[in-house]
């Protein structure tokens, strides 16, 4: 059990700062140099052909909409993502990505298509299916973890 648990952590902490050190180098070309990892994932989070209002987008990043606002703000100023008042509710603010912000979207979405197929390559259906019951595992840690934080520091 030590030595699984030993290998376990060693790859999943230098899987982590691997992964946000290569996603920053992939994503962050001279095209993009003008932003960040961070700006690139409010890109995401906005989607593309899409509008969303601030709080959708500061809900899938988990973050308060004052966060997303000010990043909304910076990707405005730099052209990425384009503000509209809601047809049906002149008070809702819309945000949507620019030309230059989808081209930035598909630039990342196709970072994050070769990491998975890099992932899956070579791995049959059962193989597939361990991996997503682990990834699955991971994921509810994360969310259970932040949930726990959160209720300790209240």
């Amino acid at each position: 059990m030590t030595n699984s648990y030993e290998t376990v952590n060693d790859v999943l902490v230098k899987l982590f700062k691997e992964i946000m050190g290569i996603e920053e180098k992939a994503l962050i070309t001279s095209e993009y140099k003008d932003i960040s990892v961070n700006d690139m994932h409010v890109i995401e989070a906005i989607g593309i052909h899409e509008k969303k209002n601030m709080s959708a987008v500061a809900k899938a990043l988990s973050v308060t909409v004052g966060t997303v606002t000010i990043a909304i703000n910076n990707l405005v100023k730099k052209g990425y993502v384009k503000r509209v008042r809601s047809e049906k509710d002149r008070r809702i603010v819309l945000v949507s990505l620019s030309a230059k912000g989808e081209r930035a979207y598909n630039h990342h979405r196709m970072f994050h298509d070769r990491m998975v197929l890099a992932v899956l390559d070579g791995l049959n259906k059962e193989e597939t299916e361990v991996l997503m019951k682990v990834l699955g595992n991971l994921q509810n840690f994360f969310r259970n973890y932040e949930h726990t934080d959160q209720a300790e520091a209240e």
